[in-house]
């Protein structure tokens, strides 16, 4: 799999570079992935859910061109004021690529939550337990959705989120495919440009609007340029943390704390162990792998 370069004002010093016939390559086989899929399932489409951000908005125009924009069904699902900027994007998304996008404000449904569930089971408020609970309330819709009209849920979490466990299990994460998971940020960004995704969509911070304010880098304490370059040499090409950070020039404790976060997000990636699945598995990155068995 090819990797592309970051935009030079993000972190010059890192990046992987494509061609344009890469970039092509990489359209060919996702749209191809999602026609076969939807086929072999007898569906008669997908619904994508738009946030107005890159990676929603890659999906859709990726499932539109393998499709046809009659067989994607967008979905909007803002849950807050804050929401508008997102919601004006993903309709210009969905405008551009001229298929239908359902706004459901999802506030009512997150306030009853709050009101009626949660005092039940803690006594104190968690902003990340409702963030999680928000993203849990749009896959519902999702699945909603995707039972009344035989389509099937088309997800948009990337290789980078999936390897880090940076998608809400049984939220965002729940999909019946994936076109986008072995396609790093930069990779998705790479395909946003050829696809003709809009400038500001593109250009926009990311951020998975479960509060406010709320930023990926921020959370992730690096710009997606170096993780995913990090990533690729710890995952892909098993370099181990200090082969990864010789190679990159950066410090073993920033290659371990990805490291970490990709071996403690394990059970998201995997089916819930049963007595017959919970076997031995070949890891990587061992040193790390014998410290975190230990703690």
């Amino acid at each position: 799999m090819s990797t592309v370069t970051a935009t030079p004002s993000e972190m010059p010093e890192f990046g992987f570079r494509t061609t344009e016939s890469e970039v092509s390559e990489t359209r060919e086989r996702l749209t191809g992935f999602i026609r076969d899929r939807v086929e072999a399932a007898g569906a008669d489409g997908v619904v994508v859910c738009l946030s107005g951000g890159i990676d929603s908005s890659v999906t859709a125009a990726l499932a539109t061109a393998a499709l046809d924009r009659e067989r994607v069904y967008g979905l909007v699902l803002p849950a807050r004021k804050a929401d508008d900027t997102g919601q004006f994007d993903a309709h210009l998304v969905a405008d551009e690529l001229g298929i239908g996008a359902r706004t459901v404000h999802l506030a009512p449904l997150l306030d009853a939550f709050e009101d009626t569930v949660a005092p039940s089971v803690s006594a104190e408020s968690d902003r990340v337990a409702r963030g999680n609970a928000l993203a849990r309330l749009r896959a519902v819709t999702a699945y909603y959705a995707a039972n009344t009209r035989n389509l099937l849920v088309c997800g948009t979490t990337n290789r980078t989120e999936w390897l880090l466990g940076y998608f809400t299990k049984f939220g965002d994460g729940a999909a019946d495919i994936r076109p986008l998971a072995d396609c790093y940020k930069t990779e998705v960004r790479a395909l946003a440009a050829d696809l003709g995704v809009p400038r500001t969509v593109r250009e926009k911070p990311p951020s998975a609007g479960l509060w406010r304010d709320q930023t990926d880098a921020e959370e992730l304490g690096a710009p997606y340029s170096l993780i995913d370059c990090i990533l690729t040499k710890l995952v892909d090409e098993d370099l181990g943390i200090e082969g990864t950070a010789a190679e990159l020039g950066v410090s073993v404790e920033r290659v371990e704390r990805y490291a970490r976060m990709h071996l403690e997000a394990e059970h998201k990636r995997e089916l819930a162990p049963t007595p017959k699945n919970d076997r031995e598995r070949t890891d990587l990155f061992h040193e790390l792998e014998s410290r975190f068995r230990e703690e």
